[in-house]
């Protein structure tokens, strides 16, 4: 299980459609799932709209199957100026044996951005 100075961000199940041609679970599909997840704790922290701008040091370590309960948990890793990186563990529960597995990690880094789009200082 994640460590406790994680912050639960995502929950979904894995369903047929996200699969790639081998019957696995798209490496697409789950890093978004951790960019929805990494944008909901960099937004409560930038206190704006915030934009992905680099994701740093991904790993995908296990296969995530149809079925699987994916849970994101994040953590605020740094905050500069105009930006917030934060570090996503994702797990699952298998849907088979209710074993829990770190399948992916990674550091995303998002932008806090004005009306325009233009980076603007974080609060």
């Amino acid at each position: 299980m994640p460590a406790s100075n994680k912050i639960p961000a995502l929950r979904t199940i894995a369903m047929p459609a996200d699969t790639n041609p081998q019957g696995d679970i798209f490496g697409g599909w789950l890093l978004s799932q951790m960019d929805l997840a990494g944008s909901v704790i960099a937004e409560q922290t930038a206190k704006r709209r915030v934009v992905t701008v680099g994701i740093e040091a991904m790993s995908f370590h296990q296969p995530v199957f149809v079925g699987d309960e994916v849970s994101c948990y994040t953590k605020i890793v740094r905050v500069g100026n105009t930006s917030v990186t934060v570090k996503i563990d994702t797990w699952v529960r298998r849907i088979k044996s209710a074993e829990h597995i770190m399948v992916t990690e990674g550091e995303f880094t998002y932008v806090g951005v004005d009306s325009n789009r233009r980076p603007v200082p974080i609060y």
